[in-house]
């Protein structure tokens, strides 16, 4: 099999070394490079674009860089991409985070806050950041093969995306409302979870992803 190259975005918000590792022990044959280079970005045959941090800050960072324009152009291309937790907030059209930010455009749609004073059905109230496992119900697309139905993913997150279309929903969480915490067009999946931290469901899905051919 001939060696493919991942490359892991790198516009220096976070700590990348888990998920360069969690590739690396699904695929070792594969090479994995955590890289700010748009040049190296471009030349991969897949591309992780992952993200952790205040959604105004990883945005001016994004934009400096030019990973706004690479990423609708490596969307544009065909090649697998894999947007993680902010990544895919960065992917909606606004986020309601730091007063209402100005997000990548590629999903249409919001990034929205849970509040301050969340609650469940029965009006138990929940804590905001949603931090821990919870629940993911999925459809059937190529990334999901061989994890069942209601695994449990890691989250980090106080705000929650909501897609406009809801064909482009591959996955959906509950943590007091409904939320989207997958989507999918073409070759683009991205989802709110860590699956770098996510186990052997988290791990899967990675593997997934590095086999995956960029068609639903």
């Amino acid at each position: 099999m001939t060696e493919q190259t991942v490359a892991v975005i790198d516009y220096g918000m976070g700590n990348l070394h888990s998920v360069k590792s969690a590739l690396e022990h699904v695929a070792p044959e594969q090479k994995v490079v955590v890289t700010s280079d748009p040049a190296v970005v471009a030349e991969a045959d897949r591309v992780i674009f992952p993200g952790v941090g205040a959604i105004r800050d990883c945005m001016a960072e994004i934009n400096r860089l030019g990973f706004d324009k690479l990423l609708r152009e490596q969307v544009a291309t065909g090649k697998p991409v894999l947007g993680i937790c902010v990544g895919m907030q960065a992917l909606m059209n606004h986020s309601e985070e730091n007063g209402g930010v100005d997000c990548i455009g590629i999903f249409p749609g919001q990034v929205k806050f849970f509040g301050t004073d969340h609650k469940d059905a029965s009006g138990c109230p929940l804590k905001v950041p949603h931090m821990g496992w919870n629940q993911v119900n999925h459809n059937d697309h190529p990334l999901w093969v061989d994890i069942p139905q209601d695994s449990r993913f890691y989250f980090v997150h106080s705000f929650y995306v909501r897609v406009d279309d809801e064909s482009l929903v591959a996955a959906t969480c509950e943590y007091g409302v409904k939320f989207h915490t997958a989507l999918t067009r073409g070759n683009l999946f991205a989802v709110q979870f860590h699956p770098e931290k996510s186990h052997t469901a988290g791990l899967q899905l990675l593997k997934n992803f590095l086999s995956w051919d960029g068609r639903a």
